[in-house]
């Protein structure tokens, strides 16, 4: 999955990764090359004193090294370059498809899931990419160039070279072995503080009410404490590495330099070609140590790629046709056709065989207890759910024959729980149309009767907006929802509960203002307020599913004992 994931999001940087290689290559070539200078120096040198000798080979170095230290550079640049390019295309990958799931799919994961495979999981491919690009192109190089370099000054120490690699590998294999069902877990861990940590934040409020401050904190340290027990796993585990290479290494050394005596004292063997013997050693057990360092980041780099490739092959529920249709009619006309709805996993559906049309110019409203599937019904005509029976037509058009974009183009929806985002009062109305001038702007919160306190705020249409609206009431949040509905100008406008938070003067004013815009679309209406709802052409009413009443308000007193009753309570109530 790794391999697969790497090569979909590297392939456009196929270019920077065949340099690297080469460069690298040139790198190694120099870094091999100086031990042999070295030696030279020694050799030739030192022990005959020729001072100008080791002034050329001396100067011979230093460009070798200057070659080495640019190459190094230019790759980790590269590398860097394509490990940031390819990060940056994953997580637009993940969010494109998020943003195309069904609520289906946005459950399975788990919005605190989807936000850590995201950014922790894309980092980790990230560094392992980074990791990749300098250490793992060089150590294969390193260590096949070393062996090499070994065995032309002196096949006799060669055994020791061969012992050392052979125990540096099957430690880290152990290791890596070890590592991958830590790392798995870690990310569950990991998953889990998110999840957690988010609740916490977004129902602060609820927490302090309900003086629940210390459950959630203990809450909160438990998924800590267990997150931070797993790191420690995996710290424990990579500490291993280090002070196993160091021992190994010094061992190696050691043995290298007795033996190397040895054959010096037989005259066997040059002092420069000992020293140049011991650097061929290091290198090589460098080489392994990197290669090791990358392949302990590969496990937790694999377990990430599974999440990240976890979302990308999930198919939305909620897919556009292969061959979209276009509206029949480009009308605000909507049919809902003996339309059955049922969550995944319930026992019985939400919503039965619901039929009723919503005719252009005219307000439907919709009215039932609660869990009647009132939002429910709503949802179902921007296509955010799916029905399981019956079909729902726009235009003409089922929706499900439909591209979603252009469907909802022609869909101007208030939701139950307003949400403003974080930037402007301009920003967040422009949601509802990008192009929208000013002055469209101010129509539409003249409509939604915001203009008043938007006039008031120190900035106006540029006054700063929290995430999640919390720097304005729940009225104000409200009434600048309806406004970015306002400024699309969509076919069809769909209110869910969103009066319930408006006095009854202020909702009479918005309803009357809302007649003349709302002349030519379809309006449905989810209220509880009977008030808001009265003057509407027609009346739904559900329980439990199903219409048990449909009609003006009139007629609805008299044939519907539901709605009859609906009524009675509020009266009684107010």
């Amino acid at each position: 999955m790794l391999y697969k994931l790497l090569r979909e999001f590297l392939a456009p940087y196929r270019r920077e990764l065949s340099i690297i290689v080469v460069i690298q290559l040139v790198a190694v070539l120099a870094m091999l090359y100086l031990p042999r200078l070295n030696a030279d120096i020694i050799d030739n040198g030192l022990v005959k004193g020729d001072v100008p000798y080791i002034w050329k080979i001396g100067l011979v170095m230093l460009a070798v090294s200057a070659v080495q230290v640019c190459c190094s550079i230019l790759g980790v640049y590269l590398g860097g370059r394509a490990a940031m390019g390819a990060g940056r295309d994953m997580r637009g990958a993940l969010l494109h498809r998020a943003n195309n799931f069904s609520a289906q799919e946005i459950g399975h994961f788990g919005a605190p899931s989807l936000i850590t495979r995201n950014t922790n999981d894309v980092t980790q491919v990230q560094m392992l990419v980074v990791m990749g690009c300098t250490m793992l192109v060089v150590a294969p190089m390193m260590c096949i160039g070393g062996v090499f370099m070994a065995l032309h000054e002196n096949v006799g120490l060669s055994w020791v070279l061969l012992v050392a690699i052979i125990a540096l590998a099957v430690t880290m294999s152990l290791i890596v072995v070890r590592l991958i069902p830590v790392n798995r877990g870690l990310q569950r861990k990991l998953d889990s503080v998110s999840r957690v940590l988010r609740e916490q934040i977004s129902g602060v409020r609820v927490i302090r009410a309900f003086v629940r401050e210390e459950v959630e904190t203990k809450r909160f340290a438990d998924a800590n404490a267990e997150l931070t027990e797993t790191s420690l796993k995996v710290g424990r585990l990579m500490a291993i590495m280090f002070p196993t290479v160091m021992m190994i290494g010094n061992v190696t050394s050691v043995a290298v330099i007795w033996f190397g005596g040895h054959l010096i004292d037989e005259g066997q063997m040059q002092i420069g070609s000992l020293t140049a013997m011991i650097s061929y050693v290091m290198q090589v057990l460098m080489s392994v140590m990197m290669g090791s360092f990358v392949a302990m980041m590969v496990p937790r780099a694999a377990v990430s790629a599974e999440r990240i490739s976890a979302v990308l092959t999930t198919e939305s529920s909620l897919a556009a046709p292969a061959k979209p249709k276009t509206f029949a009619t480009h009308s605000g006309l909507l049919e809902f056709d003996n339309v059955t709805f049922g969550y995944p996993g319930a026992e019985e559906p939400v919503l039965r065989s619901l039929n009723f049309t919503v005719r252009p110019g005219e307000t439907t409203a919709i009215v039932g207890a609660t869990g009647s599937g009132k939002t429910t019904l709503i949802n179902l005509v921007p296509r955010l759910i799916d029905v399981i029976g019956g079909s729902v037509r726009v235009g003409g058009t089922e929706i499900r024959d439909l591209d979603p974009i252009e469907l909802r183009e022609q869909i101007g929806l208030v939701p139950q729980k307003a949400y403003l985002f974080s930037g402007t009062v301009a920003s967040n109305l422009r949601h509802g149309n990008p192009n929208a001038t000013d002055d469209e702007l101010w129509a539409a919160l003249e409509i939604a009767q915001a203009a008043d306190f938007v006039r008031a705020m120190p900035q106006g249409l540029d006054t700063p907006v929290a995430q999640g609206g919390t720097t304005v009431s729940g009225g104000q949040r409200q009434r600048l929802a309806i406004a970015r509905a306002l400024v699309r100008n969509p076919k069809i406008y769909l209110f869910d509960d969103v009066f319930s938070a408006l006095d009854v003067a202020t909702e009479a004013r918005l309803r009357s203002a809302l007649r003349d815009v709302t002349r030519d679309s379809s309006v449905i209406i989810v209220a509880q307020r009977v008030s808001s709802i009265r003057e509407a052409d027609q009346i739904i009413v559900l329980e439990h599913g199903e219409i048990v009443g449909i009609g003006r308000h009139e007629e609805l007193l008299d044939s519907c004992s539901c709605y009859a009753e609906i009524v009675d309570s509020q009266a009684v109530l107010a």
